[in-house]
């Protein structure tokens, strides 16, 4: 078995990291990366850039029901104070809303706002096409664009995976160490 960054493991064989096709993978999913994020920071008619790669993931998380700061930065694996920058900048722009969570009058939930449905649409929309149009380069558009569909719910699945992993670890660990004071600024709530 080869490890990849204590995270996983794939069988040392045809499909190995030594792959070629893996490799080339890499490649092609970074230049995409890169073709989509320019797509979305295409300036507006101001001529000021409308939303970055991480603007869209964090609304598209928001609109897809994930309403909590600490979820978002675990479902998208990026840390609380990154999250609370990106949903500071998105409600500013009237994109995102803060509210009372229910009977945790400590907590806050996220929601889009009108304006951010809407700026979450058109991005959707104008990232389709872009995927679209590089499909439709390829020998075998229909099947790479059914391979993509189910590269997002394996991403899904391996972040749900390591999600539980290092929550298991964490509770082994929090036996040894001293409790602290739980509070919506200890679990990354934007206020």
């Amino acid at each position: 078995m080869i490890e990849l960054s204590g995270e996983a493991s794939v069988a040392d064989g045809p499909d190995s990291v030594d792959d070629p096709r893996a490799r080339v993978a890499v490649h092609a999913l970074t230049r995409a990366s890169r073709i989509l994020e320019r797509t979305l920071c295409a300036p507006d008619i101001e001529g000021t850039a409308v939303l970055s790669l991480a603007d869209f993931r964090v609304l598209a998380t928001i609109g897809a029901g994930e309403a909590r700061a600490s979820r978002l930065a675990a479902r998208l694996a990026v840390g609380k104070p990154t999250i609370s920058s990106t949903v500071d900048s998105l409600v500013r722009r009237g994109f995102v809303r803060r509210e009372a969570h229910g009977a945790d009058q400590r907590a806050v939930d996220l929601a889009l706002t009108a304006d951010g449905d809407a700026m979450l649409e058109a991005a959707e929309s104008g990232l389709a096409g872009v995927v679209l149009d590089l499909v439709s380069r390829t020998e075998h558009p229909e099947a790479v664009l059914a391979a993509l569909a189910d590269l997002g719910g394996a991403i899904e699945a391996r972040q749900a995976s390591i999600a539980a992993a290092r929550r298991a670890a964490g509770g082994a660990n929090a036996a040894r160490a001293p409790r602290r004071r739980e509070s919506a600024a200890d679990d990354g709530e934007a206020r």
